[in-house]
């Protein structure tokens, strides 16, 4: 059954964009890719695609993620939507943005290499189309109120780290120094992670422990790092 009133709203189109952030070298990075259609070709972008009209734009962005890294159930999160009717010099689309967290060394090179994309250091990223500069923004920001209340990095960090190579990982996300000290009492307080009986002697006679994340049903979720 058709509806007469549904024929005479406006219709627009719906995207999906992607923050993907990953972590490498002690940089949070970026992945972005060069605009393979009109407006602004060639142009460096955020990862996005169309909504169908058979799924949701959960459904959507999890096609694009696995279309552009070759990874499954990746962290995903809503950013916001970006609606501005003018935003898109291309015509009336409507965005919504998600942002998700990689490990970079698990993605599909081949893949990324296909669609012309590439890691950027969040510090250093180029000119961006249309609003994407505001989604990456408040993206960041996402992740950071994120990472001072809940404990980040099991879709960044390897396996098995060190509590030093989690605190080089806060100190990308949030563009600060912050204290070893202060930062380990916070981060063992959470009873969160394992300690192997292993360490890594990579920078010092004395070594330090390796950690896993535990699972996350073996967590208690009323502990939280209260402002890092």
């Amino acid at each position: 059954m058709t509806y007469t009133n549904y024929k005479s709203v406006d219709k627009v189109l719906v995207a999906v964009d992607c923050v993907i952030f990953g972590y490498e070298e002690g940089e949070l990075k970026l992945l972005l890719f060069q605009r393979q259609l009109e407006p602004e070709i060639g142009k460096w972008s955020l990862v996005g695609g169309w909504l169908n009209s058979e799924e949701s734009v959960e459904s959507a962005a999890n096609r694009v993620l696995k279309k552009t890294t070759g990874l499954d159930n990746v962290f995903l999160e809503q950013v916001n939507i970006f609606s501005l009717p003018n935003r898109d010099p291309g015509g009336r689309v409507l965005s919504v943005v998600f942002y998700s967290l990689i490990d970079i060394k698990r993605y599909d090179k081949n893949l990324i290499t296909q669609f012309g994309a590439k890691w950027w250091s969040v510090s250093k990223l180029p000119e961006l189309i249309f609003d994407h500069d505001k989604m990456v923004l408040i993206a960041i920001q996402k992740l950071r109120n994120k990472a001072s209340y809940h404990l980040v990095g099991r879709d960044l960090l390897p396996y098995e780290f060190t509590i030093t190579q989690l605190r080089y990982l806060y100190n990308s996300i949030f563009s600060a120094e912050l204290d070893p000290g202060n930062f380990r009492k916070k981060i063992l307080s959470l009873n969160a992670m394992n300690r192997l009986d292993k360490k890594d002697t990579s920078e010092s006679k004395k070594g330090a422990y390796y950690y896993t994340f535990m699972k996350v049903e073996d967590i208690d979720v009323s502990q939280r790092i209260i402002k890092i």
